[in-house]
């Protein structure tokens, strides 16, 4: 069971902090998501905690930013891209934050493949992208104390 204060991932709004827990006749986590710009609590049953996962430590989240360059990046899984975007969008909703950062170099690649072919990327990808970067973010930089930005400095500093 989770306590009062700490982060966790919830699937489908990212880092958030459990602000109360409710008892009642379902024990209920109240959660207030971290990168939202209006954020309004939600309420998750602790009988589902199964589905929620701890955010990365203060190490491994370092760890993780020190290994980017040696991350491989997803082939084009074929099939259409509705099926492609569904398919990163439950692997982000799902998957660790390892699996976010792995998307975001995948289709920052596929995006300047596409710009350096002179064709446009797909929106597809920008979707893709900008929610595996929001999502990964977010938990580094909780996990790190600092904020967004820092983050994305320092991974900018990794790929130079």
């Amino acid at each position: 069971m989770y306590e009062v204060g700490e982060y966790i991932v919830h699937p489908g709004q990212g880092v958030c902090r459990v602000e109360e827990i409710v008892d009642g006749p379902t024990a209920t986590y109240m959660l207030l998501p971290v990168g939202a710009r209006h954020p309004m609590k939600i309420s998750f049953p602790v009988a589902s905690e199964g589905r929620l996962r701890p955010i990365l430590t203060e190490e491994q989240a370092r760890d993780l930013i020190n290994e980017y360059s040696d991350l491989d990046v997803e082939e084009v899984c074929g099939g259409s891209a509705s099926l492609e975007e569904e398919h990163f969008k439950n692997e982000i909703r799902q998957g660790t934050c390892r699996d976010a950062v792995r998307i975001v170099k995948t289709f920052r690649k596929r995006i300047a493949e596409a710009r350096s072919a002179n064709k446009k990327p797909p929106v597809v990808y920008e979707r893709i992208l900008k929610h595996a970067s929001q999502r990964s973010l977010e938990e580094l930089a909780v996990a790190l104390g600092s904020t967004t930005d820092e983050v994305r400095a320092l991974f900018e500093s990794q790929s130079e």
